[in-house]
């Protein structure tokens, strides 16, 4: 399997084009090949894998996975880049049974909730400590 995985990635390498160019006169800019400084990586074969590698550009990207509990593969990872002011930004992620969960400065967030939605939250959790339930339309459903 592993033999496979390699031969793969290396027929892939070797037909990837050597050279990235197109004419500066279409007012774009030319291509750069990009050195690849570490490529590491390792799959059990039993769910489990990792992977990591890291550019001359400053792109880095570190990827832990594991089975899921229903079949799919978790992973945690972080993935940096390089930004145009010259800074690096980065997201760090967890993908498991309740989703991509990206985190990072770079994600843009919205305001915060104004009181009394704060306040309707809080009330909606105490009646459901209570055991009130309501149905697909938010009316309550009452039960006796």
């Amino acid at each position: 399997m592993k033999f496979v995985v390699l031969a793969c990635l290396a027929a892939v390498a070797a037909a990837a084009p050597q050279q990235f160019s197109r004419p500066i006169d279409q007012g774009r800019p030319e291509y750069k090949h990009i050195e690849i400084l570490r490529d590491e990586r390792e799959d059990r074969g039993d769910g489990n894998f990792r992977y990591e590698f890291e550019t001359e550009n400053g792109i880095h990207v570190n990827a832990v996975g594991t089975p899921g509990s229903q079949g799919q593969s978790n992973i945690e990872g972080f993935f940096r880049f390089p930004l145009d002011d010259g800074t690096i930004g980065e997201v760090q992620y967890v993908a498991d049974e309740l989703g991509y969960r990206p985190q990072s400065n770079l994600i843009p967030t919205g305001p915060p909730l104004p009181a009394h939605a704060i306040e309707q939250i809080r009330l909606a959790e105490e009646l459901r400590r209570q055991g009130v339930e309501w149905d697909q339309y938010g009316f309550r459903i009452n039960r006796k």
